[in-house]
């Protein structure tokens, strides 16, 4: 049977790309929390645009935007407590801290965002949209969401 694994190697974000990557999630989640918006079904996702690669955005039957990756909030952050970021069931130790959480989701974003990138060699120039709401069921329409578009560099 062939081995239909695509051959790129992974680059790692640079510290600086790190950096504007939280400081923008951050800012998402915060507002997300502090607009009471944190549920079960909570997303972050995101599409990034990669200079020089044509990829059609996908979407839905019905015309919906299909982003790149997600991941659920809920996961990390415990849902609807209203304005507050917490720990979520994962971390069922009262001694974590939110540091540790927002560590653990931005590991397994900025490793999907370096699967995505692993195309180029460098950074620069690559866009990243980042959404975090809730969506219609299934995935259409966002019902309520705060988005971000940085650049890269």
């Amino acid at each position: 049977m062939p081995d239909h694994t695509p051959d790129f190697k992974m680059h790692e974000l640079t510290d600086q790309n790190k950096a504007l990557i939280r400081q923008t999630v951050q800012q998402l989640l915060e507002k997300l929390a502090a607009d009471g918006k944190l549920t079960q079904d909570t997303l972050l996702e995101f599409w990034i645009e990669v200079p020089g690669i044509k990829r059609p955005r996908g979407s839905f039957r019905g015309g919906f935007l299909m982003p790149d990756s997600f991941v659920y909030i809920s996961d990390y952050f415990k849902p609807d407590v209203p304005h507050l970021l917490t720990p979520g069931a994962a971390y069922p130790d009262g001694d974590v801290s939110l540091e540790k959480v927002w560590d653990d989701l931005l590991d397994e974003l900025f490793y999907q965002v370096e699967i995505f990138t692993s195309p180029l060699s460098t950074g620069k120039g690559i866009t990243l949209e980042l959404w975090a709401g809730n969506r219609q069921r299934p995935e259409g329409e966002w019902l309520y969401a705060v988005d971000r578009k940085v650049e890269l560099g």
